[in-house]
């Protein structure tokens, strides 16, 4: 047991010292919910191809009631994906959503070009958190699960390194993602305020 607690507090203080003196500590892979895990309905038309690696992140908020738990977040993308088909897109309109409980789910996915904020989808790679965040924000945990995401598209090649964070705000007139969400991604390292 003294083992066991002395390996714990070594590897704690080692993290604790890489991260004070900034040198990049590797995040854990996201678990991803799969379309066919949360039970989505295959694309209407066939989808475009994302040329990659992509450039620009955009994120967003779905705007309607969040979730804690993968049933209760599976519900929530599939009702999203189903508004998206009655307002005529070929599918579900972002590449990946963020769910309260920490995972992420899959929409388009990397390969394919979303349709999340018009004039802005060629070239970009929409995360919606599943929720409304003008008064409260995600979870550390759907925190964590999205900048998590984005360092496996830059380690397997999907997002350039020096890709670039935007609020879905700064392009379109809208409250998305959130005055409190807006907020804390303007600390992430990647986030700019010019659009191009």
């Amino acid at each position: 047991m003294y083992q066991i607690i002395k390996c714990l507090v070594s590897h704690l203080l080692l993290f604790t010292i890489f991260s004070a003196f900034g040198i990049k500590t590797t995040i854990a892979d996201p678990n991803i919910i799969s379309k066919s895990q949360w039970n989505g309905v295959e694309s209407i038309n066939e989808l475009s191809q994302q040329a990659l690696p992509i450039g620009r992140v955009i994120i967003l908020h779905t705007a309607g009631a969040g979730c804690q738990d993968v049933d209760s977040c599976s519900q929530q993308v599939r009702n999203i994906q189903k508004y998206h088909l009655d307002l005529h897109f070929d599918d579900i309109g972002y590449n990946f959503l963020v769910g309260n409980d920490g995972n992420v789910y899959e929409g388009r996915g990397w390969d394919l070009m979303g349709a999340a904020v018009k004039n802005y989808n060629n070239g970009s790679l929409s995360v919606a958190f599943i929720g409304t965040f003008e008064n409260d924000p995600p979870t550390d945990q759907a925190l964590e699960a999205a900048q998590s995401l984005l360092e496996m598209g830059v380690r397997t090649t999907k997002l350039t390194e020096d890709y670039k964070v935007l609020g879905h705000r700064q392009l379109a007139s809208t409250l998305s993602p959130g005055a409190v969400l807006y907020k804390i991604i303007k600390q992430w390292p990647h986030w700019t305020r010019r659009a191009r």
